[in-house]
């Protein structure tokens, strides 16, 4: 069993993958983004950059759970991620409304994905 971990605290990983299968723990906008599509592009991008880092990209998602603290930003956060993720990459995917660990967040995305062959 291989497991190997990326960006560990000592609260969490930031990137786990276990055989060929990377989990992202949950990623919020960076301080300074404001509004439901700054802070949507700036979580996207970061899943980008994990992706890329655990040797893979958003054409490998294999699910993705996205909480919002509001639900009147659904249809805008979805017309960002309709944006990035590519035509029949589409994975399985749940979006819930929740209360976010501070006030000025907005959105909070998890990812499962697989290993680039």
């Amino acid at each position: 069993m291989s497991i190997t971990r990326m960006g560990t605290g000592r609260r969490l990983s930031r990137a786990v993958i276990h055989n060929d299968t990377i989990y992202l723990a949950g990623l919020t906008a960076d301080e300074g983004h404001e509004g439901i599509e700054e802070q949507t592009r700036n979580v996207l991008e970061k899943i980008d950059v994990w992706l890329e880092q655990a040797g893979s990209d958003k054409k490998h998602i294999l699910r993705a759970d996205l909480f919002i603290n509001n639900m009147k930003y659904y249809d805008e956060m979805n017309e960002l991620w309709d944006e990035w993720i590519p035509e029949g990459h589409s994975p399985a995917r749940a979006t819930m409304e929740a209360n976010l660990a501070y006030p000025h967040l907005l959105i909070e995305i998890f990812i499962i994905a697989a290993v680039k062959e």
